[in-house]
């Protein structure tokens, strides 16, 4: 990675004000979610694991499986069986439900949630490196903008995590 980073040119603010958004966003975006996915691995996670521990951390007992899975499902690019998740966390001990429906951590669970939560900490500080916090706030509302103008809702998701 350092190699990578000694060897970032310097261009011009023409020759980068001509570069196509959609691939850097999309190389961006293949980068940090690959670096994330892969640090849940090592927990034996996947992203939808994490966005239900997630949840069900923030919220014990609020979140159904109807209502988890209802609002996730925009943010899934995988096709996710999300049953098959929340099956899964309940199998590890991880995930109670109860008469309701509504999920809830266990200490093994929220344990697993810190560990998780550490490591993608570890992705987040990388991806910041060298960039200075007004850099980084400039760049989330260019892209909520671009996201606005194209017709898409340019605010911040209220409870994703």
């Amino acid at each position: 990675m350092s190699t990578q980073l000694e060897n970032l040119k310097e261009y011009s603010p023409d020759e980068l004000a001509a570069q196509p958004i959609g691939a850097w966003t999309g190389e961006a975006y293949r980068r940090v979610v690959g670096a994330i996915r892969a640090q849940l691995a090592v927990e034996n996670l996947t992203q939808p694991h994490w966005w239900t521990l997630n949840h069900a951390s923030g919220a014990p007992g609020t979140w159904t499986r109807a209502t988890l899975t209802d609002r996730l499902t925009p943010y899934d690019d995988q096709s996710t069986d999300f049953d098959a998740v929340y099956d899964d966390l309940v199998a590890r001990e991880w995930l109670t439900e109860d008469a309701t429906g509504g999920m809830t951590l266990t200490e093994e669970g929220e344990a697993a949630r810190l560990r998780a939560r550490e490591r993608n900490l570890g992705v987040h500080r990388r991806t910041h490196e060298g960039i200075a916090e007004a850099d980084f706030v400039t760049t989330i509302n260019v892209l909520r903008r671009m996201v606005a103008n194209l017709g898409g809702n340019g605010n911040l998701p209220e409870d994703v995590k």
